[in-house]
């Protein structure tokens, strides 16, 4: 058994979805490559122009195109060309990249729902304006042979329109009626097709009256109020195909002879040697046989500092290798990592989530069989009354069902959710989900996630003022030379002090330890504590060392958020419990908790931990807002009854999350959740004004003094008076 498991190869939850990209290349295009990155950190004009400008300088690239609302380029190459040295390239410029799956990718790329209903918006809407005209000849007097041919040229139009652009409302009928339920799709379908069908009964039989324009009337502006509704929706793809998106798709094999080979993940086994280069994300879990570097572990665990790795050391797939090339033996891959494990908890969230029933869904339940039995009371009434006279009776159930049909309580929601995401897309934020801002008015719980979501996930030095001039210009000299991230910051503060580097010799990095150098026949040092012969606190430090002198500490701290504090404040003031959950050591989390005046946190919380906490919360009925912006938080994200997101995650978390915020301020989270209970004060107004509507209007068309025609006017008017109230919230 054991050999057999160190034969059996990773199956790719990528290939599992759709083709390789390299099997998709060499089928389509065997002479150029077509490469996807992720860029997390872009999100203006200059990011766009900047980065196409990069990668189009780049030898071999042909073209590359950045898409900002996915926050992802799309890049036309050489075979030669790989996402590791387009990785690079943007690196050099300061953006951060991830490669993503091509064979993902291309499954899930198009809006196909929302060019529908346009279409179908579009033909029944032109062919109302048409049919509008012929009956003005009709209302003008016309008799005889000139009426019938204006109502059969009426027929002729939309009859085959409304088979055509009411197809959404008969699916979802029918599809309800199999299983034995109503929905608001039926009584709106069978309105539709009770005018239709009266109409042409009426004008077979050279009838005064038909209705045509009233059922397609029906029909534009209950696709008008569909496409609004999906409007709010964001187009976006299961978050569980976005991480299997980031997945590595290739991977760096070592032969017995210690040469190298590129192989897709589905050939990887366990068992298996892979090469991970520095920069390089780590394909596969497995164990380090060689070598030694630091791995930045932010992305899966939210911890700040990059760890130490060496040989013995387990990897998970997704941590990003820092310094050191590194040899890494294979104990998972594919479907069975711990990054595709994450994932399966994702898929498994968000189907919990999307078991929420929306204020119109709900309101449904009541209506629809409400108006059917009322249509058919009035059919039955009518046809006793009338001595058995199913012309009248119909024409009466068929206004009936008008009049009540569901236009404004289906234009209720998605007007009022439209004018709410406008107002919040002003003010940064962008709503994906059509039920989030129903299910942000009800949170009652706040959890942020600090690294990258509270924080900026970028280290700032905090005591650069309390050294010497001469060990500063030394450990700028030395933290120029190195990419790890405190150097990075130090090298920054250091500058804008206007210090100058210190003349050194032989300068070279450590992987995993830091920088050392030579100054007048003396070795300096800038690294961790034990290396340079320090005593490591509880503070984020990088030490100095210069000869034989005792170490010094330059300390660190996560830089804060701009707004943090302010949405903070906010979402207290409006009676809700704030929290923070964290993959970070017990130090900075305790340190940013005291900062913003947060007294409940949690550190070093996994993945599955976060997820754990928003359930649990969420079973003893508290109704939990997650914010958050890493791998590590997409389970609870998922999770939540609502997330947020900023603009900075990867695509995976934002995937996952209702709302993405645009901006790197936090401020606008508390205009959120304000604007949120005022829209659902606006839906509710909304269903009030349908209600107040059709006591009025019902006896009127139960006693027979409203034609079709007045009934779908009437049916209008409370549409536009709906959308007129939710214009308010802007």
């Amino acid at each position: 058994m054991g050999a057999a498991l160190q034969s059996r190869p990773a199956a790719c939850p990528a290939c599992a979805v759709a083709p390789s990209a390299e099997r998709l290349a060499e089928a389509v295009a065997p002479k150029e490559a077509r490469l996807f990155l992720s860029l997390p950190t872009i999100h203006c004009a200059g990011c766009i122009s900047a980065v196409e400008r990069a990668l189009n300088a780049t030898p071999g690239v042909r073209a590359a195109r950045v898409n900002l609302t996915l926050k992802r380029v799309a890049v036309e190459a050489d075979p030669d060309v790989t996402a590791d040295g387009l990785i690079r390239v943007l690196d050099g410029i300061g953006y951060e990249a991830h490669e993503l799956d091509a064979g993902v990718i291309a499954a899930t790329a198009t809006d196909k729902a929302g060019r529908d209903l346009l279409m179908r918006i579009a033909v029944s809407g032109f062919a109302m304006m048409n049919v509008m005209l012929l009956s003005v000849a009709v209302w003008s007097g016309a008799t005889d042979f000139t009426r019938d041919m204006f109502h059969w040229i009426s027929a002729m139009i939309a009859l085959p329109t409304i088979a055509f652009a009411a197809q959404p409302f008969f699916r979802n009928a029918a599809r309800v009626l199999r299983h034995g339920r109503l929905n608001m799709d039926v009584p709106i379908s069978l309105a539709i097709l009770l005018a239709a069908g009266m109409s042409l009964y009426e004008t077979a039989q050279h009838g005064p009256h038909a209705y045509f324009d009233a059922a397609l009337s029906l029909t534009f502006f209950l696709l008008a109020g569909r496409y609004l509704d999906h409007r709010t929706r964001a187009v976006a793809r299961s978050a569980a195909e976005e991480l299997a998106a980031l997945e590595v798709p290739r991977a760096i094999r070592l032969r017995a002879d210690g040469t190298e080979e590129i192989v897709p993940i589905a050939g990887i086994a366990v068992g298996d040697t892979v090469r991970v280069k520095p920069g390089a994300r780590v394909p596969v879990d497995g164990v380090i046989a060689e070598g030694r570097s630091e791995i930045d572990r932010s992305l899966l665990t939210g911890e700040t500092l990059p760890a130490f790795a060496g040989p013995g050391m387990a990897l998970s797939a997704g941590e990003v290798n820092l310094t050191g090339p590194l040899a890494v033996t294979v104990t998972a891959a594919g479907e069975d990592s711990s990054l595709h494990r994450m994932a399966d908890l994702v898929a498994v969230a968000e189907s919990a989530r999307n078991r929420y029933t929306s204020l119109a869904d709900r309101a449904a339940r009541i209506y629809a069989p409400g108006v059917h039995l009322l249509a058919l009371a009035a059919f039955l009434a009518w046809l006793w009354i009338s001595g058995g006279d199913i012309r009248l009776a119909l024409n009466i159930a068929v206004a009936v069902l008008i009049i009540t049909c569901p236009c404004a309580l289906g234009l209720a929601v998605p007007a009022v959710t439209t004018a709410a995401s406008g107002r919040l897309f002003k003010r940064g934020m962008l709503i994906k989900d059509g039920t989030a801002l129903e299910r942000l008015a009800e949170v009652d719980t706040v959890i942020f996630d600090k690294t990258g979501t509270l924080t900026l996930g970028m280290p700032e030095s905090t005591n650069l003022g309390e050294h010497a001039r001469g060990d500063l210009e030394i450990a700028l000299a030395l933290a120029e030379g190195s990419g790890h991230p405190l150097a990075r910051a130090l090298a920054e503060g250091a500058r804008k002090a206007g210090l100058v580097p210190a003349r050194l010799s032989e300068i070279r990095e450590v992987p995993g330890y830091g920088v050392e150098g030579q100054l007048g026949g003396e070795t300096v040092r800038f690294g961790r504590a034990a290396w340079v012969g320090a005593e490591a606190g509880d503070q984020t430090a990088a030490w100095l060392r210069v000869g034989q002198n005792p170490a010094v500490a330059f300390t660190f701290a996560d830089r804060l958020r701009p707004g943090a504090e302010e949405a903070i404040a906010r979402l207290r003031a409006q009676g809700l419990d704030v929290r923070m959950v964290s993959g970070d050591a017990p130090a900075p989390v305790a340190d940013l908790a005291a900062r913003l005046g947060i007294a409940d946190w949690t550190a070093e919380a996994l993945p599955g931990d976060k997820a754990a906490l928003v359930q649990a919360l969420g079973d003893r009925g508290a109704r939990v807002l997650m914010v958050g912006d890493g791998l590590n938080d997409t389970a609870a994200l998922a999770a939540a009854h609502v997330s947020i997101s900023p603009a900075t995650a990867l695509d995976a978390a934002r995937v996952a999350s209702d709302i993405v915020l645009l901006g790197t301020d936090l401020a606008p989270l508390g205009e959120a959740v304000r604007t949120a209970r005022k829209a659902v004060r606006r839906i509710n107004e909304n269903f009030a004004i349908s209600a107040v509507y059709n006591l009025v209007a019902v006896p009127v068309a139960l006693l027979g003094f409203a034609t079709p025609l007045a009934a779908a006017l009437a049916m209008s008017a409370s549409s536009i008076t709906v959308s007129l109230n939710a214009l308010r919230l802007r």
